[in-house]
């Protein structure tokens, strides 16, 4: 069976390498030829030598996820449906701006956190991704997008900024996820910042713990709600890592983030968690926290029980938090007319959970 070689971050293409016997630097080139240049064919890699090309192609492949749908918004937002085998498919979204393009990547085939107003959570779960499965939606997208890119756009490459924020929890899948950001992240392949490459979690304490030491990037944390009694509603895992610990975690983390704040991010429901006392209440909480809050209008799914705040909730809620002190956007809704947009991607996934059955079973009494 033939090697994914997307599957190897730095480090285990040197060990490859040293396998069918070549030298370390044979790793570099090869991280320059998959990544950087996006080339699946060992062929055309001219500066390899003709015998390391015939090893290569008897010994190993480049096989990103196979595409299985392609769509543009209007926004120019951009969704694929990917497959990883088993009937299993997940969604990568591409977000189009002025001065930036933001990919937006899954790091889990569903999720098994069962966040109350997340399509993907309501899908259920299967399993975490490869590393290939992970970077191959990055080199797919780059790939795809430098064909129709234009100078046009202002940027020299149509991806500057990574935000881990996709299908599944990212910090569940721990191993995969870093090796990617060490891929992403790496000279020889994609280059990217720290500060522009995003994990984005909701909030599995020992986990930030091990990035902040493995490798810090731009932290984001869905929080939703100013207290833990409505956080267990909304997001299960609260009632595991309760918000005070988890705002300890991320007082720890900042002392070797990139960045020198974590966003907080809080998805606006009506009558949920979109009043002003709440707003109120959310000051208290992060005011001591360097934050940047990110205010996101809910993005509707079928029978998801839920209403996306008006927009005059969510201003006064925008406003209590600047007279505070606290910084504060407000996100602009991209792709939602072809479900794309955050917390609207399900993908398919065969759930190993069980979880609509027993939704279900619970319903029917």
């Amino acid at each position: 069976m033939s090697i994914n070689l997307l599957d190897f971050d730095a480090k285990g293409l040197t060990g490859f390498c040293a396998e069918i016997g070549e030298k370390p630097f044979r790793a570099r080139q090869l991280l320059r030829w998959i990544h950087r240049a996006g080339e699946a064919d060992f062929d055309a890699m001219s500066d390899l030598a003709k015998g390391l090309r015939e090893k290569l192609s008897a010994a190993a492949v480049i096989e990103p996820p196979k595409v299985i749908s392609d769509h543009t918004a209007p926004d120019g937002t951009r969704k694929w449906l990917l497959s990883v085998g088993a009937g299993n498919g997940i969604e990568t979204v591409y977000i189009p701006e002025k001065s930036r393009g933001t990919l937006c990547i899954s790091s889990q085939v569903g999720c098994a956190l069962a966040c109350a107003f997340c399509s993907t959570g309501r899908q259920g779960f299967n399993r975490n991704l490869t590393v290939a499965e992970i970077i191959g939606q990055l080199w797919w997208a780059n790939k795809a997008l430098t064909e129709t890119f234009t100078s046009e756009a202002g940027r020299e490459r149509p991806i500057t900024n990574i935000v881990m924020m996709g299908m599944g929890e990212p910090l569940t899948n721990f191993e995969n996820v870093v090796m990617s950001l060490d891929l992403m992240l790496d000279d020889n392949a994609y280059g990217l910042s720290r500060r522009r490459v995003t994990v984005s979690t909701s909030g599995i304490i020992p986990a930030m713990d091990r990035l902040r030491e493995r490798c810090p990037v731009a932290l984001a944390v869905s929080l939703h709600a100013p207290n833990d009694a409505l956080r267990d509603q909304l997001v299960p895992i609260n009632r595991k890592y309760p918000i005070r610990e988890l705002l300890a975690a991320c007082e720890r983390y900042l002392q070797s983030a990139p960045r020198d704040f974590i966003t907080f991010e809080y998805v606006m429901l009506d009558g949920v968690n979109d009043s002003v006392a709440q707003a109120r209440e959310l000051v208290q909480l992060v005011r001591d926290i360097p934050c940047k809050l990110n205010l996101i209008p809910f993005n509707p799914f079928p029978d998801s029980g839920f209403r996306r705040s008006s927009a005059n909730a969510v201003s006064r809620f925008r406003d209590v938090l600047m007279e505070a002190g606290l910084v504060t956007t407000v996100r602009k809704t991209r792709g939602d007319d072809i479900a794309a947009a955050c917390g609207q991607l399900a993908g398919k996934v065969l759930d190993k959970t069980r979880r609509v059955h027993r939704s279900i079973a619970e319903a029917a009494g």
